[in-house]
């Protein structure tokens, strides 16, 4: 289960502001933000499956997914990690990759993907599982959206309190300020809240899962081990090309941080 909040095409100073919190089992092998192979990727990387939950490129590219929250799954399934790092590694526009993803979309289980070309001023998102409307693909209209593990903007409890808190937030400082992204990963995605009122909540889990991943910051022993928030991540794109990408990781039980700074480089 992962969250985040994004706001895109609406700040005079950034195109692209994004905050996301990934969940997953603490026994499930995981490596922190970093170039990969090749030095054109830059994201976490699942170490079981060799995904990843959100990662960038240098030609100013990006991609995140998040699962769908459902009861049953395909046991054969295809890695859904492997979405943003195939989007990244393409040459594809995000709706031409989009479209590809819909033709094999039966052989992952439930998922949602956002595709970004900053230098196309260009967002989709892309599920395998329809939204309200009967949709696979949706270009992201320009403004402040929530993704969970539902469509898009679904008003779950706990993606309408971050879009609140982000609202919140982001009025503090004025149009032409920079934003202190450090700092609004802590005042975002740490937030421990969960809702007692269980008929607002999916109610696909049972009710202490549901109660427990009600939070925006999970953390709980399920089960099958340890589950929480693992890693929490604050990336900006500035209108000049700059991209900051912050990530925080939990390891061995310490709290870690670490930011990589880079310039677009842009191309005709």
């Amino acid at each position: 289960m992962c969250i985040t909040v994004f706001m895109w095409e609406a700040h005079p100073l950034y195109p692209f502001l994004f905050f996301f919190n990934r969940d997953e089992y603490h026994s499930r092998p995981t490596e922190p933000l970093g170039w990969w192979e090749g030095g054109e990727i830059l994201g976490g990387r699942d170490g079981e499956a060799g995904g990843t939950w959100l990662a960038s490129s240098k030609d100013g590219r990006f991609a995140f997914v998040t699962n769908f929250r459902e009861v049953e799954c395909l046991p054969q399934a295809k890695s859904r990690g492997q979405l943003p790092v195939r989007f990244l590694q393409s040459k594809k526009k995000p709706i031409e990759f989009a479209e590809e993803v819909v033709k094999e979309a039966d052989q992952y289980n439930g998922f949602n993907l956002i595709l970004v070309d900053i230098c196309l001023k260009s967002m989709v998102y892309v599920t395998n599982r329809p939204t309200e409307r009967g949709n696979l693909i949706e270009e992201v209209s320009p403004g402040i959206h929530v993704l969970t593990n539902a469509s898009l903007d679904s008003p779950w409890p706990k993606a309408q309190r971050l879009d609140h808190k982000f609202k919140e937030v982001l009025a503090k400082y004025s149009k032409h300020e920079l934003l202190p992204l450090k700092e609004m990963v802590a005042e975002l995605m740490m937030d421990t809240t969960k809702d007692d009122d269980s008929s607002r909540l999916p109610n696909i889990y049972s009710p202490e899962t549901e109660y427990n991943l009600s939070s925006i910051f999970i953390d709980f022993n399920s089960p099958l081990g340890r589950y929480g928030t693992r890693n929490q991540s604050g990336l900006s794109v500035r209108s000049n090309g700059e991209v900051c990408f912050l990530e925080r990781y939990f390891d061995k039980d310490i709290w870690k941080e670490q930011t990589v700074t880079y310039q677009i480089e842009m191309t005709i």
